[in-house]
């Protein structure tokens, strides 16, 4: 069983202007990929989701932002409570406003939500995490993942954050330590 436990309840919540404040991660690895028989091999790169406990189709960790930790502190809170990976944020992919049907509350009566999105550079798979019983991780292709992807502002998170971020040369950001 996992020592770490996952943080419940939304009376440490923030809300800013009628939205609730969500942090969240698109956890990545880079996997080599051998070429046609020579010594040569070529990295890709898989994003990690994780099941939906509410309805088909798969998640990036996401939850609310507590008021006694950083954006950063809660998109790695996250990452450990719901995947079960630690690693590095190595760059901020965005805010994604959506609204959610079962997050309304008082303080956002219409369900309205802004999350800000880290890449999370993964360093360790934990053999177990506080939600283990209820999550499945999936690595995955970045096609494969969007065509996964259970919401729409997740899969925008994907395509115009993490692929554009990918495509402009991630590898030196990472090597970099820049965010």
């Amino acid at each position: 069983m996992s020592d770490l436990v996952a943080r419940t309840g939304r009376h440490q919540q923030r809300y800013e202007e009628g939205y609730r404040l969500i942090s969240g991660c698109i956890p990545f690895r880079f996997r080599d990929m051998e070429q046609n028989g020579d010594d040569t091999s070529e990295k890709i790169v898989e994003v990690l989701m994780i099941n939906s406990t509410s309805g088909p189709g798969l998640l990036f960790p996401k939850g609310g932002w507590e008021n006694d930790e950083t954006v950063k502190e809660a998109a790695v809170r996250e990452a450990i409570e719901e995947a079960g990976v630690r690693g590095d944020l190595v760059h901020f992919l965005g805010y994604y406003p959506f609204k959610s049907k079962t997050l309304q509350d008082e303080f956002s009566p219409e369900g309205l939500c802004r999350a800000a999105m880290f890449a999370l550079f993964v360093k360790e798979e934990l053999d177990c995490w506080p939600e283990q019983s209820r999550r499945e991780r999936t690595w995955l292709t970045i096609p494969e993942a969007i065509e996964c992807c259970r919401h729409p502002w997740m899969r925008k998170a994907l395509e115009e954050g993490f692929l554009k971020w990918h495509e402009d040369g991630m590898v030196s950001t990472i090597n970099n330590g820049d965010d």
